[in-house]
């Protein structure tokens, strides 16, 4: 017997309604595809942090942009005391006038708010006399701890771009690499690098890479042609080395590690290495899949991980999405809500739900100590 509600239907018509959607959705491309959630949960944005916080990787210079990241500082300073955020590190100082003219503007205007990372020229390696590099490098490293650097940048450029003078690329735990970087622990420069990328980015390029989306926007991202870059494995590997060969030297793993997708990898290599410690930068995509294993990586290693946006420009919408993953234990959210298409891999997060003691140390704690902040 028909339901009461349910009215006739012409002979023939459910059929013909029946194959419109139905096409629609075999004709469908990825890239128009936009599941709508349907799950109800609860909700909790933290607007600040539980206390005072340290954003220890975040881009306001003008290494990745033609002007300033960060055009109108009042606006960002008074983001920054909206969303309870005391003091960023800038990773743009460059050297030089570049490093002097991020310290004008940011340290020195407005001390206590800001510190600025120096680069070292890698470039230099492939440049000149072989036995002349080393010495230029470890000069213009003394020259920007004078002006008042931080810390020194390593970038990804080490170990996929940079070649000496024949022509071979120069991986991180390379002799003159870490000559370079024994001499910035000497100078007590903290060290932040950057090595290689998401592993899906060296993963083949097809159907089964999750970053499809991503690469698709930024091929210039796809480090998996073997006959060009190194692979994933090589190159953690040879972080791994570079570690060893500079033990007092103090180390910050951007981007949790450079190995977010592996935990248990991160949490060996911070074992490993005692003068080793890891920023969030970047990667609340990552850990957000993860929680527990996140939660479980804080706990054993609570004095060195630091909290790092890598949002830039900075908003309080990536602050208040990274508080909501760090302090609650929400469920199933977006951890870039502004974005159509979540820009690093079409999943949701939950929260990990750190107990105070462990977010004390994380959000500010552990960079006061690790920076030397005062």
């Amino acid at each position: 017997m028909a339901a009461p509600y349910a009215l006739p239907t012409p002979v023939g018509h459910d059929r013909v309604m029946a194959a419109d959607p139905w096409q629609r959705v075999r004709d469908l491309p990825l890239r128009s595809y936009r599941p709508r959630p349907r799950v109800v949960l609860p909700e909790h944005v933290p607007q600040r942090g539980c206390v005072p916080v340290v954003d220890a990787h975040n881009h306001l210079g003008r290494w990745l942009s033609p002007g300033w990241m960060t055009p109108d500082l009042p606006e960002l300073l008074a983001l920054m005391d909206d969303c309870g955020v005391e003091h960023v590190v800038n990773l743009d100082g460059l050297w030089a006038e570049q490093l002097e003219a991020n310290l004008a503007r940011y340290d020195r205007a407005h001390p206590r708010r800001f510190s600025t990372f120096c680069h070292v020229e890698w470039a230099r390696l492939g440049q000149g006399e072989a036995d002349e590099s080393v010495p230029a490098l470890i000069a213009q490293l003394e020259d920007s701890a004078r002006r008042g650097a931080r810390g020194v940048k390593v970038w990804k450029d080490l170990g996929l771009h940079v070649r000496d003078q024949r022509g071979q690329l120069v991986l991180p735990d390379d002799e003159r690499v870490a000559t370079v970087l024994r001499r910035a622990g000497e100078l007590g420069l903290v060290v932040l690098i950057h090595t290689a990328d998401p592993v899906a980015f060296f993963d083949p390029l097809d159907e089964s890479n999750e970053r499809l989306d991503e690469l698709a926007g930024m091929p210039e991202w796809w480090f998996g042609d073997t006959e060009r870059f190194p692979s994933f494995e090589t190159l953690m590997g040879s972080l791994d080395r570079l570690l060893a060969q500079i033990p007092r030297t103090t180390v910050i793993g951007a981007h949790v590690g450079c190995h977010a997708e592996n935990l248990s990898a991160v949490s060996a290599m911070l074992r490993r290495h005692p003068h080793f410690h890891v920023d969030l930068g970047g990667r609340f995509a990552e850990i957000g899949r993860q929680p527990r294993a996140f939660a479980a990586l804080v706990a054993e290693h609570p004095t060195r991980v630091l909290f790092g946006t890598d949002a830039f420009p900075a908003t309080a919408s990536a602050y208040r999405t990274a508080y909501r993953f760090l302090e609650t234990t929400d469920e199933h959210f977006a951890y870039s809500p502004e974005d159509d298409i979540p820009p690093q891999g079409r999943w949701a997060i939950s929260g990990a739900g750190l107990p105070r003691d462990l977010l004390e140390a994380l959000y500010r704690g552990n960079a006061v100590r690790v920076l030397g902040l005062t």
